[in-house]
């Protein structure tokens, strides 16, 4: 079976927020972040650790001398290469995808509570391969152990997204751990890719959490990347153009030429159909084949802008599904994306009173060529001069002394 892929401070008695910091590294898109979240801890002060090893490979040892602020990697451990990526991202969807909205009890109901860190859970065949994810992760677990497995499922799901060139997910934390093995849903509640129905078992399997067909279809672009290998799951070829150097282990197949890149290129390329080293489910072409599903396929396939929008909005939805929150409103990530934008030269802005309106062409001429002489420009702000200002207030000192001494 082959699966698709709150104040900062508390009581004494209560646990104090740890802020994560996300830093973003690719090797194949400029640096961008997750922004830095709070999740609870036991105790202690406020700690710092960087995301990144969550979302990249931790295969190599090579040791790193960057420090332990935060700013260099986890663990000492400098990632090689992003193929764990896909990986990262199906631990998340298949902790939180075997939610039933139908029952209520926690943790019955199934979701994004860690329980995919036992055994039992980890055996089932849609799981195949999530043990080297679990690896991953376990190293953050260790040094951080106040942090929840469901959370960390969840941000290493998230980042893996962002690093690989994919939206930002609005995610927020704080969700609670089942306690053992016995808590693990039962098996079967993942999608399974070759159905004999495909459209009607997606439609049964998601509804079942809650979504609907235009999240099916966004979340189902999450197999522009990583690749699928016929000894785990059944599918694709021992090998193909794309994967037969790797990177990580050679092997398998993959779904889009760049499998490493998040885009909208699954859409392009199950439309097409032109390349038989690409993979396509039937879960995978029921997607143009369906009436409904065809709608968002079709869009998506021209538009990435809204391909994006809709994914992020679905993996926030999907990572919340059956979750159980401390506190019980969760902890939210609010994203910085505001900039400051340089304040243009305005000449009036540097004259006094009434005579504003009466400065000529000529004189404002000469303010802005003495404005951009001290450093400003209509694209740049003028910043603080600190000789400047003490030239002037010298200046301002000697003026006041004439006037005493006369």
């Amino acid at each position: 079976m082959k699966s698709l892929g709150p104040a900062l401070w508390r009581e004494p008695n209560q646990p104090i927020p740890i802020p994560i910091l996300s830093l973003g590294l690719s090797d194949s898109s400029p640096s961008r972040s997750i922004s830095t979240i709070f999740i609870s801890g036991e105790r202690g002060p406020a700690t710092a650790f960087d995301t990144r090893p969550v979302a990249e490979t931790l295969n190599t040892s090579r040791s790193s001398s960057r420090g332990n602020d935060g700013r260099g990697c986890l663990l000492g451990r400098t990632p090689k290469s992003s193929s764990a990526r896909k990986t990262s991202v199906r631990l998340g969807w298949h902790d939180a995808g075997t939610y039933d909205k139908n029952v209520v009890e926690w943790p019955k109901c199934g979701g994004a509570n860690g329980s995919l860190r036992f055994e039992i859970e980890l055996s089932h065949a849609a799981n195949a391969g999530l043990v080297n994810a679990l690896k991953l992760i376990q190293p953050v677990k260790d040094k951080y152990s106040s942090i929840t497995y469901a959370d960390l499922f969840q941000l290493a799901s998230a980042t893996a997204i962002e690093e690989a060139g994919g939206p930002q997910i609005p995610m927020k934390y704080g969700r609670v751990d089942v306690s053992g093995p016995e808590q693990c849903p039962d098996e079967g509640r993942l999608p399974d890719a070759g159905p004999s129905s495909p459209a009607d078992h997606l439609r049964d399997v998601f509804y079942r959490m809650g979504l609907d067909d235009k999240e099916i279809v966004a979340l189902s672009g999450a197999h522009t990347l990583g690749r699928a290998r016929p000894e785990r799951s059944g599918w694709g070829k021992p090998e193909t153009k794309y994967t037969k150097d790797g990177p990580g282990a050679p092997g398998g197949q993959s779904w889009t030429g760049q499998w490493l890149k998040f885009d909208n290129s699954y859409f392009k390329d199950i439309m097409e159909r032109k390349d038989e080293d690409l993979l396509v489910l039937p879960t995978d072409a029921v997607l143009l084949e369906d009436p409904s599903f065809k709608i968002y396929a079709t869009k998506y396939t021209m538009d990435q802008d809204a391909f994006f929008k809709d994914y992020a909005e679905a993996h926030a939805k999907l990572s919340n599904l059956g979750a159980k929150f401390d506190p019980p409103e969760g902890i939210s990530i609010e994203y910085d994306s505001k900039t400051v934008a340089a304040e243009p030269f305005v000449a009036a802005k540097y004259s006094y009173g009434e005579r504003k309106k009466e400065l000529s062409d000529a004189m404002k001429q000469k303010i802005r060529a003495e404005y951009e002489a001290l450093g400003g420009s209509p694209d740049t702000p003028l910043k603080s001069n600190y000789f400047l200002n003490i030239m002037i207030l010298i200046a301002g000192l000697a003026f006041l002394t004439s006037l005493v001494m006369n």
